[in-house]
């Protein structure tokens, strides 16, 4: 049976995900399951855990940024991000995704 559709409001930025629209600021207001809103959340998880490496990483200026995995995992996770509150997100969220030109092709 599937799980009934929630209003989340989402901040990339800060990873945070909440029910309430003002219990703090927030970019974009989706509808989604506990599913959904499990998965949208261990893709925030992984990319705070990739800016950590990436924060040391940057300490070390051989590396550069095309040339370095992590980066390239951060930007595919971002865009799955991106893509999952593309499909989720009410027509507000869906303009600004389309008009950021973040995901590879529109969802």
């Amino acid at each position: 049976m599937e799980s009934q559709k929630k209003t989340y409001y989402i901040d990339v930025g800060t990873g945070h995900i909440s029910q309430s629209a003002t219990a703090a600021t927030w970019s974009f207001k989706i509808e989604a399951t506990d599913a959904e809103i499990t998965q949208l959340r261990a893709l925030m998880n992984q990319n705070y855990s990739t800016e950590w490496r990436n924060f040391f990483r940057a300490h070390v200026p051989v590396v550069q940024y095309h040339d370095d995995t992590d980066n390239h995992v951060y930007d595919s996770t971002l865009q799955q991000i991106y893509g999952m509150i593309y499909q989720l997100g009410d027509k507000e969220a869906k303009d600004h995704i389309e008009s950021m030109n973040i995901l590879p092709q529109q969802q």
